[in-house]
């Protein structure tokens, strides 16, 4: 029997919006991808849980240089909370610990329980989360049955709504459809746990999807289904889904060089600028073309941090 002939990989810059499907990892997500793109190189910018769905920014060759800035960028997401079971978990996919009748709360309880949960606030990681401790996770400790004590830490929450007033008025289970905007590091499966315990009754997440990660506040996303059909139709058409690295960059200040001093900027030479304020930016040639991200020090050097090789497709 002809074995397949062995897949090829290549180089290839730019960054994907996945629109992830539940059931799969983030990292299962990638590898899907980065197999169907033929990519050497890929990365994601911030995990979502296996029952998420919703944007999963994959970052491809050159891009994954800038993933760590994404995986710090504001995000929102909606969700379903199911009032009245508490999970190991605090999602859906959890066994349950516990059951609490749930009341019968008005509008307003509900909106001063939301907003005690809104701004600068501390808040504790779920057990089952991929927060490293000894590098490992901390879900694969909590499934070996160990004991897992996670620290609390600041966290901020920049909204954090009902988009629905009817699901507590229904037949049906006691359910709230929230919206949230947060920031990096936040678990929303916590927040819902939280507002849980605010109201007196415990919750969990039902149902979870991020809508949104900066710079992508109104995302173009790719299911996999969508992927495919590209993918058989011929490879052009798949990499035309592709963003440029340079849309990933809208979020840092922006420095223009001419053409000599963008080709010592490659070679890593520190160069002098006459007017820029000290920080993180990105260099861009002439063309709208960026090369790299560097750090400008007090005395206006430019210092190369990371320097991007090439731009493909």
């Amino acid at each position: 029997m002809a074995q397949a002939p062995k897949k090829t990989f290549r180089k290839l810059d730019g960054i994907l919006l996945l629109d992830k499907p539940q059931g799969l990892s983030s990292n299962q997500a990638l590898q899907r991808v980065r197999h169907l793109f033929r990519a050497e190189k890929a990365g994601h910018t911030g995990s979502l849980d296996p029952s998420a769905t919703g944007l999963l920014p994959i970052c491809f060759g050159e891009a994954t240089k800038i993933a760590g800035g994404l995986l710090g960028a504001r995000k929102a997401y909606d969700t379903v909370a199911r009032l009245g079971i508490v999970t190991d978990t605090d999602d859906a996919e959890g066994q349950p610990l516990r059951e609490r009748p749930v009341g019968a709360y008005d509008i307003d309880t509900i909106d001063a329980a939301l907003r005690a949960l809104t701004g600068r606030i501390a808040q504790r990681p779920p057990i089952y989360s991929a927060l490293k401790r000894g590098g490992e996770p901390l879900y694969a400790k909590a499934r070996r049955g160990e004991a897992v004590e996670v620290e609390a830490r600041e966290v901020d929450v920049h909204s954090f709504d009902l988009t629905s007033e009817a699901d507590l008025l229904d037949a049906g289970e006691p359910m709230l459809r929230l919206h949230v905007e947060c920031g990096s590091g936040t678990y929303v499966r916590s927040l819902v746990r939280d507002l849980g315990e605010a109201l007196g009754c415990g919750a969990h997440v039902a149902e979870l999807r991020r809508l949104w990660v900066d710079p992508f506040r109104d995302p173009r996303m790719w299911t996999f289904e969508a992927l495919q059909a590209l993918a058989e139709r011929d490879e052009r058409s798949l990499d035309a889904c592709l963003l440029p690295l340079e849309i990933g960059l809208v979020g840092y200040r922006r420095v223009d060089l001419g053409a000599d001093a963008v080709r010592r900027f490659a070679q890593g030479q520190r160069l002098k600028l006459s007017t820029q304020a000290v920080g993180v930016c990105a260099v861009f040639d002439g063309e709208g073309r960026a090369h790299g991200l560097a750090e400008i020090d007090e005395q206006g050097m430019l210092l190369p941090q990371r320097i991007f090789v090439s731009h493909s497709p």
